[in-house]
């Protein structure tokens, strides 16, 4: 898994600081996320990006050469961003299996914070990627499923969790994660860390009441 707005933003100052080669790749990337986000990907074409970033047709061409390309690089930066932020985790986690599961679910549900129209996008439009990329970003999202999983069943062997099925217990916490972008907006009526305290809340302990509540 560049902090953007579900709206448009304002690209004033981003045009101002995609001077640089890799800052106007990612300025054409941010673009072409909002265009996507706003008019879906089918209705979105290379003049419409072109246009959007104040590039002529020919040189946007330069810095990708297809809006599959464009499509790919908003799916291969929001995986490994997700990727990311795990591995930096890592380190300093040993032992605390619940804690690092509640923060791998707020990996997901920051980012409808941070990149809204970036995760629609992830989530909604991989079925649009050509084959060659769709296989390298499903091996990267089966990298964090196991991820995932890896954290409950350690969780389960130190004691902290119920024995339950790892791989159910791994499509629950990725559903209900994943699912928030379909409903959690910036500025909205939920924070994206309340919904994770909350939901991983309801995980952990579950709905129904326990004899000592």
């Amino acid at each position: 898994m560049t902090a953007m707005a579900d709206n448009s933003e304002s690209t004033g100052g981003a045009r101002a600081a995609a001077t640089a080669p890799g800052g106007r790749r990612s300025f054409i990337i941010d673009t072409a996320a909002t265009l996507f986000d706003e008019h879906g990907y089918h209705n979105t074409s290379m003049e419409d990006i072109a246009e959007g970033v104040g590039l002529a047709k020919p040189t946007l061409y330069h810095y990708f050469r297809s809006k599959d390309e464009i499509l790919f690089e908003i799916h291969n930066a929001m995986i490994e961003m997700i990727l990311a932020s795990h591995q930096e985790r890592l380190p300093g986690s040993p032992g605390r299996w619940g804690e690092l599961l509640k923060e791998m679910m707020g990996d997901i549900i920051r980012l409808m914070e941070t990149h809204p129209g970036h995760l629609r996008i992830f989530f909604e439009h991989h079925r649009e990627l050509p084959e060659s990329y769709k296989t390298t970003i499903r091996s990267k999202r089966n990298r964090y499923r196991d991820h995932v999983r890896d954290v409950i069943v350690n969780g389960i062997e130190a004691g902290e969790f119920r024995a339950v099925d790892p791989d159910l217990a791994t499509l629950a916490v990725l559903g209900v994660a994943n699912w928030t972008y379909q409903w959690l907006y910036p500025a909205g009526e939920y924070s994206a860390e309340h919904v994770t305290d909350a939901f991983y809340t309801y995980l952990s302990h579950g709905l129904a009441l326990q004899p000592d509540d």
